[in-house]
This record gives structure tokens, C-alpha cells and sequence, in this order.
């Protein structure tokens, strides 16, 4: 039996994520479809609020630890690597997309730094962390007089609530105080789906799965049409039953998921050499395993600071990761094309043994440092006193107290059109608390609560 297969062709579409009747008449010769995506992230708000959210330790006292913002820009300079390589190839065996769709190697660049760009942008505060945080007040017994009229699936977003999902829905959606044009930031169909890592809904979980794209989930209940009209678009593979909006991952998808994995494992292990937390002696020396030089090899570079030689490894390494994750992607990519692949690229390098123990050492020295537990420990505190404040504000406005919360929340989140079910109210109050910057969190929560006045001038 032939397995069904979706083609390049389908899945590389210029189409925009926006009503038809808008038109762009640029010269793309000088700025691609691709390239209007990544300026669009860019220039969000959203994307900007990133300087201010957790990567490896909340709130840096150090300018040289990386934020959200600084991780994301790098995983797009790698991302952008990766989809040049892979785009070549791809284009050397399907001349026709450049004959008949007018792709370029650029725009295979374009497209996964775009979504590299835009992997974290809906991140809650205080990182992974504050996706527990979420979820957790959405289990509590404080919530539960709000969500009596949610579906088990909408009561699922909430009690797993997923950053993947809140980034599609910043990209996707626009607030209807803000404009009467829906499509969020318009972004193009294909970069929307190399975006989604996970493309299903909340429901069904499937436990101890070996497919990473089936881990977590990527819309919530708000956005799942949404989804489906982009993947039948570009004829993404469907799973399931047929009943849940629930299909195989773009192929550039991958590559998003390898640029961040490269990312976090290399440079973030990178800040913890640089803080101390892990002996830099035994850092390098696992870097070096990594590049695996030929022993008679002799370098004329001399390091009289070992900050500069790991970074000097670290530029080596990137380098050798994207070229061999590459590799890795072209070699199955009859069966990314067919849906029957579905495991992280850089799970298949030789260096994996070595990047495991690197991880590892990352989780025990630097994300379970004690400040930073300390910290996502009073994350939790925080993001469930602004969600229980938001929710009271939002369901018993005839309370004076919570009527004054609610001149506190921007009015695109509350001022709704009638009609809305009370699972679109709760959606708008976690887009809000999800906005906030680490540091904003903690400000509105320790004012709400009394612990800190605002000045009066």
C-alpha cells in the first residue's frame, strides 16, 4: 500500500494568513513574502516584551546573560542557516518551485528564522516555570466556580496550558478594539505552520509517545479552525480520527525544533560556564568532545582567557551542528514528506551522547540553581494572584474592589462583544497575564496586593 505524502509544492505557499481583499504589489526581488514575516515579528510588541522574559535566569543582574529576546534572535540566525542548506538541495531535485512558485534557497532561510524568531514570543513570565504556574491555578479549587461552562477540551488549554498554543494565537489573532481586520500579524500559511511543533489540539493527550510532535500541543480551542484552514491549505498529513483538528508537522518544523535545541543546549550552558555555576575546566573540555578534532590537528590560536575559547568552541560547534542536523533532514526526507518521521534531528547526531550530558549538567547546575528556583517558586505566587484578581474582575464585576482591578487590565482584554462563552473571557485574561514581562508581573502583583504603592508626583 502507498503511504499518502503531501509535496513542496504544497507546503511552500505565499498565501497570507488575512482577508483576501488586501494586495501587496512589492517588488520581491527586493523583499520576499518570507522576509515580510520575520520583519512583522520583529516589530510586534510582543516580540519586544521577550527582552524582559526568562531564558536561563530570571531577571539577570548580568548584561551578558540571555533573555528570551537574545535567544530568539539566535536561534533565527541558526534556523536561517539550516532552511539556506536544506532550501539548495530542495531546490537542485524540485526545479519546477522556482519555474512556477518563484522560491529561492533565501526564502527556505526566510521562513525558518521567522519561526525561530516567533518560537517563544508566547512564553508566560518566569519561562517554563510560568506555564506550571498557569496551569496549576486553572486546576485549583479558586478557579473552578469560572470554568462550570467549559468543554473538557477548553478546561484542558487552561489546566495544561501550553506557551507553543499562546504563541499561534499571538500571531494569529487580532483584538477586535484593536481592528476590524482579523490575522493577527497576517503572517504567510507556510511560516504559520513551521512555526506549530505541535500540531494538534489539547485533547486527545497521548501518554508516553515517541513522537516529539505529539508531546505537547500547538492551538488552543480559540484557534483550532484556524489551523486546520492553514494545514489544508498546504496539505499537512492528518492523524487521528478525523474528529480533532490533529495532523503530522510541517517538514521545516524540524528545522525550528533543531535550531532551538542547538540554542539552548550550547549557548545556554554557555551563560552557566560564564556564571560560575558549572567549572569552566569541564566545560570546555565536553565542548571539545563535541568537535571531535582529529588528534594531529595543531591550532596556532593561543587563549589567554578561557571566556574567549569557549567562545570560540561554541562558534565551531553551531557550525558543525547545523551542517550535520542538516544532513540529517535531507537524508529522511522522503519520509518528512511522508509523515513517517517524527523524532528531533539533532537526536540523531553521533555527538548526542555528549549534548545528553551537557543537558544534564544544565538541569542540575544552572535551571535548579537555587535563585532561580527561588524565583519560580514566588512565579507561581505571582501569576496565580494576577489570574484569581483577573477572573474576579472579569465574572464579578458588581464587587467595588474587583471593579477596580478591572481599571487596571487594558481594555482590549475585557471589553468583549456580547456573545462571547466565559471560555473566551478566560482566554483574553491569559493573554494578558501572559504578556507581561517578568518584572511587570511582579510590580502589578505586589501593587494589587499592597506590598508596594505606585509614587504620586
Amino acid at each position: 500500500m502507498t503511504l499518502p505524502t503531501t509535496t513542496w509544492a504544497r507546503l511552500i505557499s505565499k498565501k497570507r494568513f488575512e482577508s483576501a481583499d488586501k494586495k501587496y504589489t512589492s517588488d520581491e526581488s527586493v523583499r520576499g513574502e518570507f522576509q515580510r514575516d520575520y520583519d512583522r515579528i520583529v516589530f510586534s510588541s510582543a516580540f519586544r516584551r521577550l527582552q524582559n522574559k526568562t531564558q536561563v535566569m530570571p531577571m539577570p543582574e548580568s548584561d551578558f546573560v540571555h533573555t528570551r529576546l537574545t535567544h530568539s534572535l539566535e536561534a533565527s540566525v541558526v534556523g536561517r542557516s539550516l532552511g539556506r542548506i536544506v532550501g539548495k538541495s530542495i531546490l537542485e531535485r524540485n526545479p519546477q518551485l522556482t519555474i512556477e512558485k518563484h522560491i529561492q534557497e533565501a526564502d527556505f532561510g526566510d521562513i525558518v528564522a521567522a519561526a525561530c524568531l516567533a518560537h517563544d514570543i508566547g512564553n508566560p513570565p518566569f519561562g517554563h516555570s510560568g506555564e506550571d504556574a498557569i496551569s496549576a491555578y486553572f486546576e485549583s479549587e479558586a478557579a473552578q466556580p469560572f470554568m462550570q461552562n467549559l468543554t473538557e477540551a477548553q478546561r484542558k488549554d487552561l489546566q495544561s496550558f501550553e506557551g507553543n498554543a499562546a504563541g499561534f494565537r499571538v500571531l494569529t489573532y487580532t483584538y477586535p478594539e484593536h481592528c476590524n481586520l482579523s490575522g493577527g500579524l497576517s503572517l504567510t500559511y507556510t511560516t504559520l505552520a513551521t512555526f506549530t511543533k505541535y500540531p494538534k489540539e489539547s485533547l486527545p493527550v497521548i501518554k508516553q509517545t515517541k513522537n516529539t510532535s505529539e508531546k505537547k500541543y500547538g492551538f488552543f480551542q480559540t484557534e483550532k479552525d484556524w489551523f486546520n484552514t492553514i494545514a489544508t491549505e498546504l496539505g499537512l498529513l492528518r492523524k487521528g480520527d478525523g474528529e480533532t483538528v490533529f495532523y503530522h508537522r510541517h517538514p521545516l518544523a524540524f528545522l525550528v525544533e533543531a535550531a532551538d535545541d542547538i540554542c539552548y543546549r550550547i549557548i545556554d550552558f554557555e551563560d552557566g560556564l560564564k556564571l560560575g555555576l558549572v567549572p569552566h575546566e569541564k566545560g570546555i573540555a565536553l565542548l571539545k568532545q563535541i568537535l571531535n578534532d582529529d588528534p594531529n590537528r595543531v591550532s596556532t590560536i593561543k587563549f589567554y582567557d578561557w571566556r574567549e575559547e569557549i567562545g570560540y568552541l561554541r562558534a565551531r560547534i553551531i557550525g558543525k551542528l547545523i551542517d550535520e542536523c542538516s544532513a540529517v533532514f535531507l537524508s529522511n526526507e522522503d519520509a518528512l514528506l511522508a509523515g513517517t518521521f517524527d523524532t528531533p534531528l539533532i537526536n540523531l547526531l553521533d555527538c548526542k551522547p555528549v549534548l545528553d550530558e551537557i543537558k544534564m549538567l544544565s538541569i542540575e547546575n544552572i535551571y535548579r540553581n537555587k535563585p532561580v528556583l527561588e524565583i519560580e517558586a514566588a512565579g507561581f505566587e505571582v501569576l496565580a494572584g494576577l489570574l484569581d484578581a483577573c477572573m474576579k474582575a472579569v465574572f464579578l464585576p458588581e464587587s467595588k474592589r474587583h471593579r477596580k482591578l478591572s481599571d487596571l487590565i487594558p481594555t482590549h482584554y475585557i471589553n468583549l462583544p456580547d456573545g462571547v462563552t466565559d471560555y473566551e473571557r478566560i482566554i483574553h485574561i491569559t493573554d494578558f497575564v501572559t504578556s507581561l514581562t517578568d518584572q511587570a508581573a511582579i510590580n502589578l502583583f505586589r501593587k494589587i496586593k499592597g506590598i508596594e504603592l505606585p509614587r504620586m508626583y
